[in-house]
């Protein structure tokens, strides 16, 4: 067996045995635990590294730019990780743009799940749901008591609407319809999941948008509009 890889395995075991024995102290030679155990694989694969360019043969200014370039796409990924609510954050934004509905913002507060959606060029706060796991864009109507989608919506989210009765009447901004009670799976918006959820399914030809309602913005802990945006919290 190689003996860099054996030297590997023996740090590895040495500083695995290390992390166990000062588990209960939290920290190992100064450090914390969790702090160790990073610098100990950033350390082995850096070795790693300079012992592949040294076998290499190369010269040392062509070992040197190429562990520059190692050295510069390790600090990339650090600043990637260190920064990635950050770019989740600009990607949203980017997304919200070119689908409207898309979240323009996903957080947590207090451990639980936040989503910021914008308004759209209607004059009304879209959402782009998840039901059953397939996406629906609606309206967010504060008027509505309960959620409602349209024959097209149900039947792409899995829901059969030429075998239902609509036989529950309902006011909309299009005037009254017929809808028939059923339940999803799974009501999703962002982080914000919602299971065995009633829906209402409108009669085909009756609604022109999905609305999404108050059976579930009032299961959330609060909502709260800002301008052109609304935030709604689990």
């Amino acid at each position: 067996m190689n003996r860099s890889l054996i030297l590997a395995l023996v740090i590895i075991a040495a500083a695995m045995a290390l992390l166990v024995y000062n588990d209960s102290a939290g920290s190992t030679f100064g450090f914390q635990n969790y702090d160790f155990g990073n610098l100990v694989w950033l350390g082995i694969i850096g070795a790693v590294i300079a012992a592949g360019l040294f076998r290499s043969g190369q010269p040392l200014g062509s070992m040197a730019r190429n562990l520059g370039t190692w050295a510069v796409i390790i600090l990339a990924l650090i600043a990637g990780y260190q920064y990635r609510y950050e770019l989740q954050d600009i990607g949203n934004r980017v997304t919200a743009g070119l689908i409207p509905g898309s979240p323009l913002a996903l957080g947590m507060e207090d451990g639980r799940a936040t989503v910021t959606l914008d308004k759209g060029n209607n004059g009304h706060f879209q959402a782009r749901i998840l039901i059953n796991g397939k996406p629906v864009d609606a309206v967010v109507d504060t008027g509505a008591t309960t959620t409602v989608l349209t024959a097209e919506d149900a039947r792409a989210a899995g829901i059969d609407p030429d075998g239902l009765n609509y036989t529950v009447r309902v006011s909309t901004a299009n005037g009254n319809a017929n809808t028939a009670a059923v339940r999803t799976k799974e009501l999703a918006l962002g982080g914000i999941v919602r299971r065995d959820m009633p829906v209402l399914i409108a009669a085909p030809g009756t609604l022109g948008q999905s609305l999404l309602g108050m059976n579930f913005i009032g299961s959330l802990s609060g909502f709260d509009m800002r301008g052109d945006r609304m935030i709604l919290r689990d």
